[in-house]
């Protein structure tokens, strides 16, 4: 399957490709047309699979919070959270590689109560700066366990963050709601008193794996 978010970049890409070799029967080069076609192919389904959109189910579990991108787990620190949360938080955060399925889901079930797209810098999404400097999009998400802060922080590479939430809008754990094109990061923040259930190195799937369970009074 692949994702809607995509269908622009991919026909553009087809078009690119659909040049490259158009150009390539005009040489009588044959390793030189064999490259370029090979080139042109090899482009195409690369964009392809980038886009790709596998069907996802999220846990059957009311207090958890879900991962919201594949990729592997930069780390898991302490922070002081004074945009959503008003409190002290945990944050895991979350490395993209051009590799990984980059459409985003919702990590919990709950109402939209803040969003704020923020214009930045292209910092490498690896580095510990990127969520203060880098272009990002925040979502503040209010539920039934309390609330929980995510941000899309675009990359060196990525430049194209795809966010379709709006201020008040109710959403369920795993939908799909965006995506960052291109290698990038996404931070998640809740409550201090929530367990981590991932630590630095770990895979991580959107929408399936386990990030944080909400403790019960």
């Amino acid at each position: 399957m692949i994702t809607r978010y995509g269908y622009t970049t991919i026909f553009a890409v087809f078009l690119i490709s659909g040049a490259i070799i158009g150009i390539s029967f005009l040489t009588n080069n044959s390793f030189l047309k064999t490259i370029l076609i090979a080139a042109a192919v090899l482009f195409f389904f690369f964009t392809l699979s980038f886009f790709r959109d596998p069907d996802r189910t999220a846990p059957d579990k009311d207090n958890i919070v879900v991962s919201p991108a594949d990729g592997t787990v930069l780390f898991v620190k302490d922070v002081e959270e004074n945009k959503f949360l008003h409190a002290k938080g945990k944050q895991v955060s979350i490395f993209m590689s051009p590799l990984n399925v980059h459409v985003n889901r919702i990590p919990i079930t709950g109402r939209v109560d803040y969003l704020n797209y923020i214009h930045g810098e292209y910092l490498v999404a690896s580095s510990d700066k990127a969520s203060e400097q880098n272009e990002r999009c925040e979502t503040g998400i209010s539920s039934a366990n309390g609330k929980v802060l995510f941000t899309q922080v675009s990359g060196y590479v990525a430049r194209r963050i795809v966010n379709e939430l709006k201020t008040g809008q109710d959403v369920k754990i795993g939908e799909r709601f965006g995506m960052i094109k291109f290698g990038s990061r996404v931070d998640v923040i809740v409550p201090s008193d929530w367990k981590a259930d991932v630590k630095k190195g770990d895979k991580v799937t959107a929408g399936e794996t386990i990030l944080f369970e909400a403790i019960k009074q």
